[in-house]
């Protein structure tokens, strides 16, 4: 089995059957199987999910509680079978090759940790989904030194593979080598930065990170995500995230220059 591909469902079982129906509509061309975990749905998921195996081959895997982003995904990795782990966001649609493309260059590229696909919108414009790893010193030359570009999502140029430090975890090849020394995702994390952890280990451990704009996938971004973080105010659950990444005391310190710059925008606004 070359892939394992894992798609987590939370209350969106109907886009999740649409990424589904694209994954068997622009099938890899290698040997692959397809993951479906489900993490405690009250949307009805359950039965729409198993009706549609019967139309379509994949395996079905509940979870007894919404364990956030992390978790749910890793249950799927734990039973997997293939050499490369592909994760799909279930508000995303594949294209013609973008899976295969994604493998190809796991095989063709140096010390592949991650590969990230093009995510398009779906008027197909492209959507930015590279990060420069946020730290404590590129947030204050963000925030005091006007170089804005440091902690904003951006979408590289040109056609071809390129390194980069991370990418969103919409959709994202994790090779077997970064599986072997790295293991699983973060399960401090509930929901956001455990793709940033992710890449940032695959960094530390000597592996790389590529975007692949040859593989491009639509994303409908943040659908998948507004029901996993339950009814609570998402923003509330990147703030224990963040804690995690950064670490305590780096939080805070990065809190306080957000701050400070903000009250210093608005006492010039009233000069």
């Amino acid at each position: 089995m070359k892939i394992s591909i894992i798609v987590l469902n939370y209350n969106t079982k109907k886009i999740t059957a649409e990424t589904i129906k694209s994954v068997y509509k622009y099938p890899p061309d290698v040997t692959f199987e397809l993951i479906v975990v489900d993490n405690a749905s009250t949307d009805g998921s359950r039965q729409y999910l198993t009706n549609l195996k019967k139309k379509y081959s994949f395996r079905f895997i509940e979870n007894k509680r919404n364990e956030g982003f992390a978790k749910g995904n890793n249950l799927g990795i734990r039973s997997a079978k293939g050499t490369d782990i592909i994760l799909l966001n279930s508000d995303t649609k594949v294209t013609r090759g973008a899976l295969s493309k994604m493998y190809e260059y796991s095989r063709k590229l140096p010390s592949v940790g991650v590969i990230g696909a093009q995510l398009l919108n779906s008027d197909d414009s492209v959507q930015a989904s590279v990060y420069r790893l946020p730290t404590f010193l590129r947030t204050v030359k963000h925030y005091w030194l006007n170089d804005k570009t440091l902690l904003d999502k951006y979408a590289p140029q040109g056609n071809i593979p390129i390194e980069v430090e991370s990418v969103v975890g919409a959709a994202m090849l994790i090779s077997r080598d970064a599986l072997n020394c790295i293991g699983l995702l973060n399960e401090k994390y509930f929901i956001y930065f455990e793709d940033l952890d992710y890449c940032r280990a695959v960094k530390e451990n000597g592996l790389k990170v590529y975007y692949i704009p040859e593989a491009k996938i639509y994303h409908l971004h943040g659908a998948s995500g507004k029901n996993l973080a339950s009814n609570e105010n998402q923003w509330r659950r990147l703030i224990p995230s963040s804690k995690v990444y950064h670490g305590i005391m780096v939080y805070y310190l990065i809190t306080v220059v957000i701050k400070v710059r903000q009250q210093f925008d608005k006492l010039n606004k009233h000069v």
